[in-house]
Order: structure tokens, then C-alpha cells, then sequence
């Protein structure tokens, strides 16, 4: 499990962020309108269907998908139990490939275990990265 940052205004456009940006203000404005409320929790319910409707485009495999959208944190935590960690990693990209979301709280889990040596790794890209610099760092070949 874990907690990914992307781009918010990168992406899929699935929903209209914006709006969902604008009832969260709405609602943290003026926390006891039951209207304002009510249009938040629409707005996150729309968001979280048209992200779970993406992936499921994309034929990945999983089950008991489920995204919960905050549009007040501009977050998407995600559940479900996937095949593989090849598709676990997916799923959380095409979460952060969407117009809007700016974190992924990853609530996934794998159906099959990764051995050791599959296990992902992750490197932040820092300014005067090349690829050749970080292709070098991380196996040994500036060429790979």
C-alpha cells in the first residue's frame, strides 16, 4: 500500500473536475448546507464511477474494484484485488492519468504474489536527470 502523487491537471478528462473542486469549496465554505453536502458527495460518487468505468475499459483484471474520490484533496484511494502486481501498477497509473487527481492511495492488494526479483521500484526524477544517468544508476548500463 501506498500514496502516489501525479499531476492533477494532467490526464483523462472523466469528469469535470473543476465542478467537483468548486462543491467541495462550496461545501467546506459552508459545512452545515445539507445542499452543498449533498452535491460534494454526488460529485465524488460521479468521479469515483467514471474512474472505476476507465480501468475496466483499459481490460485489466480485477476484483471488487472500487474508487472513492475526494475532490477536496483532489485524491483517489483505491480497492480491489488484482491478478498480478503488473496490473495492480496499471491500475494505480490509469488513476493518476486522470484530469483532476493529484494523489492515489493505493488499497490494493495481489491475487499472486510477485517473487523478489519482480518487485517494482520506483525512482523520482530529480532536475539534470538524463535518461542515460538514471538508466546507469539502476542497472548497471547507461544503455538499457
Amino acid at each position: 500500500m501506498g500514496f502516489f502523487s501525479f499531476l492533477k491537471d494532467a490526464g483523462q478528462k472523466l469528469f469535470g473536475s473543476k465542478e467537483a473542486e468548486a462543491a467541495a469549496a462550496q461545501a467546506a465554505a459552508d459545512q452545515s448546507n445539507a445542499d452543498a453536502q449533498a452535491k460534494l458527495e454526488s460529485a465524488n460518487r460521479q468521479a469515483g464511477d467514471a474512474i472505476e468505468t476507465y480501468i475496466r475499459n483499459q481490460g485489466l483484471e480485477v476484483t471488487g474494484l472500487m474508487a472513492q474520490f475526494d475532490a477536496a484533496k483532489s485524491e483517489v484511494s483505491i480497492f480491489g484485488v488484482a491478478a498480478d502486481q503488473e496490473t495492480k501498477e496499471k491500475i494505480l497509473l490509469c488513476c493518476g492519468n486522470v484530469g483532476g487527481v493529484a494523489h492515489v492511495n493505493d488499497r490494493m492488494e495481489v491475487e499472486e504474489a510477485a517473487e523478489e526479483s519482480d518487485e517494482s521500484t520506483y525512482y523520482e526524477v530529480v532536475s539534470g536527470d538524463t535518461l542515460s544517468k538514471i538508466s546507469k544508476a539502476n542497472y548497471a548500463d547507461a544503455n538499457k
